[in-house]
């Protein structure tokens, strides 16, 4: 086996279960049929955020850590201003958050974290897609 088919073949399943996942949150709303669409988006948007977090304490850089607790704090504030007046944030922060989980992948800046970034990559795009082809072709 080639070391090129071996990484190709270690992303199969970080990239078919970000797929499903992506999927999910998207029509996650459903299972919520109480709460407007965008809060329960939003509110996933804070728990992809805040997944972060927890690595950076595992990886245990005070800087690292400082670094994360800003950008999910940023992913927060993005979240509440969605909910209130501005549903397309949803889809604006799901495509940063996977810029930077690419970002992450290349740099590697918290450590031990080989397999989440591309599986969450594709949970942001593939959520942001179908969440933002949802809103194109909603009524009203």
């Amino acid at each position: 086996m080639t070391a090129q088919h071996h990484e190709a073949q270690s992303w199969t399943k970080p990239i078919v279960w970000g797929i499903a996942f992506g999927l999910f949150q998207a029509f996650s709303p459903l299972a919520f049929f109480w709460l407007e669409p965008v809060v329960v988006w939003a509110l996933s948007v804070v728990l992809i955020a805040s997944v972060y977090i927890g690595f950076a304490v595992a990886d245990g850089r005070t800087t690292v850590v400082a670094v994360e607790v800003i950008v999910a704090s940023a992913f927060v504030v993005m979240a509440a201003v969605a909910i209130k007046s501005a549903p397309w944030l949803i889809v604006i922060a799901l495509v940063g958050h996977g810029i930077k989980d690419s970002w992450q992948q290349r740099t590697h800046f918290v450590a031990n974290t080989r397999w989440w970034p591309p599986f969450c990559l594709v949970v942001d795009f593939v959520a942001a897609a179908v969440i933002a082809l949802k809103m194109l072709t909603a009524r009203g």
